[in-house]
């Protein structure tokens, strides 16, 4: 049984509410329902045991809602100074190395997926271990590094400061450095082999440590970096793989390869789902769980059979497990335990759900924001629905910051969601999506329909 009581040697854990900062074991993040502690492992996966030691103390120590981010880390929810450091206790009691510095992420199925086009964790360790010893480096906290080395649940989608992605060119593998942005949007800047990478990369870290403490890939000169690697191979163009899909379902990979993918609806779970169930998929045969972008987690080791019936066990127990559930395709902060939300997030998105199926067909994210700050989702959406002092705020191709395209006030958001859907159904032509129809009847028709409706 996992106790609360701070231990002597693991108290005045500092507390931080700096939007800049991430908030780690060392410097938890005060929030509407207590502080916010957010982990990164720092093996591949976690095992059964280590997922639910982990369960135990966010039910012990905090609120017992636990949450995979859109990036794939673990948060733990609802902690006081004092249970912070019991959490650090029952981490290092159930000996889980927790990464800390930059963050430096690959896909959650590397070296497992046999389509990616090259295993990036070699890479990705060599960097880390040369960044731990560069200690004259002072780079922005939420600085990220991304070693994409594809796949089948690649980051192309994931913004990063700078990203490796692997390459085949004369049917050797490189690795194409970019800065700023997704795979679609960032700014290409040298091809290189693994030996080059990680110096390159050193030597971008450099000139961001001469930008400053908060400088971020964006504030790169992308002209002068490319002069230091020149290559007689042309730059590739912008990663084209696409979304990747949601996490759930089962996946086959060829052979016996299975895993079972889940994801957690509205980018919660809470700590007595999460036992019941890995504690039940372990009886199965699971061997490992991988946390994954997106709000999912991977389960490895099961055969077919045992895969089928994991997955009607994991919808027992309220995480998704098909990617067309509804619920994967709706983007929510914290909401309500948030001391910034002007909206109850969760509510809204199930009210989404029953009343604009029409809009949840897979093809946007519609991003639910309790403030203007969009946490949930940094890029822009389709349709951002953000909470306001006199109700709901609708912002069409816009990121929850930008300035709304309509309003509506906080008792009329069921019928406004519903005349959204409805615009929808009543326009959508045969075979096309929910969003290639919102992109033709433009901006003033959905801004319409959500205050008139």
């Amino acid at each position: 049984m996992t106790s609360c009581a701070a231990p002597p040697e693991l108290s005045g854990t500092g507390t931080s509410m700096r939007r800049g900062a991430c908030p780690s074991l060392a410097a938890p993040m005060q929030t509407g329902d207590g502080l916010l502690v957010r982990l990164r492992p720092a093996a591949d996966g976690l095992t059964p045991a280590e997922v639910k030691a982990l369960a135990g103390a966010a039910a012990a120590c905090g609120s017992g809602i636990i949450e995979i981010t859109a990036r794939g880390n673990l948060q733990i929810r609802g902690l006081t100074a004092a249970s912070v450091s019991s959490l650090a206790a029952a981490v290092g009691e159930a000996r889980i190395a927790v990464a800390e510095g930059v963050a430096i992420e690959t896909p959650p199925l590397a070296g497992f997926d046999p389509d990616e086009t090259a295993d990036p964790r070699p890479l990705a360790q060599a960097l880390r271990a040369a960044i731990s010893g560069a200690r004259t480096l002072r780079l922005a906290p939420k600085l990220s590094i991304i070693v994409d080395g594809g796949g089948r649940f690649h980051l192309q989608d994931i913004v990063a400061d700078l990203r490796l992605s692997a390459i085949v060119r004369d049917k050797s593998v490189f690795w194409l450095l970019s800065i700023g942005g997704t795979a679609r949007s960032a700014t290409p800047i040298a091809l290189l082999k693994a030996r080059e990478a990680v110096a390159a990369v050193m030597d971008v870290l450099a000139d961001l440590n001469a930008l400053g403490p908060a400088a971020r890939g964006r504030d790169l000169d992308a002209d002068r970096l490319r002069q230091l690697w020149p290559s007689d191979m042309d730059l590739p163009p912008a990663g084209d793989g696409g979304r990747p899909l949601p996490p759930a379902g089962i996946h086959a990979f060829g052979g016996a390869s299975i895993v079972l993918g889940l994801g957690l609806a509205f980018a919660q779970t809470d700590a007595d789902s999460l036992t019941a169930f890995i504690r039940q998929a372990e009886e199965l045969g699971a061997s490992e769980i991988r946390l994954a972008p997106r709000h999912g987690l991977f389960v490895l080791g099961l055969s077919s059979e045992a895969a089928a019936l994991a997955q009607h066990l994991a919808y027992a127990n309220g995480f998704l497990v098909s990617c067309d559930d509804p619920r994967n395709h709706i983007a929510t902060c914290a909401g309500l335990a948030c001391a910034s939300a002007l909206m109850d997030t969760k509510a809204t998105a199930a009210l989404m759900v029953e009343a604009a199926p029409d809009l949840l067909d897979g093809s946007l994210i519609v991003h639910l924001s309790g403030c203007r700050k969009g946490c949930a989702r940094p890029a822009a959406s389709p349709l951002t629905l953000v909470g306001a002092p006199s109700g709901y705020a609708l912002v069409v191709n816009g990121t929850a910051s930008v300035a709304p395209s309509a309003y509506r006030d906080g008792t009329g958001i069921g019928s406004a969601l519903a005349a959204l859907n409805g615009l929808v159904r009543q326009n959508k032509d045969a075979g096309e999506s929910a969003l290639s129809c919102l992109t033709r009847l433009g901006t003033a028709r959905i801004a319409q329909a959500f205050e008139q409706g």
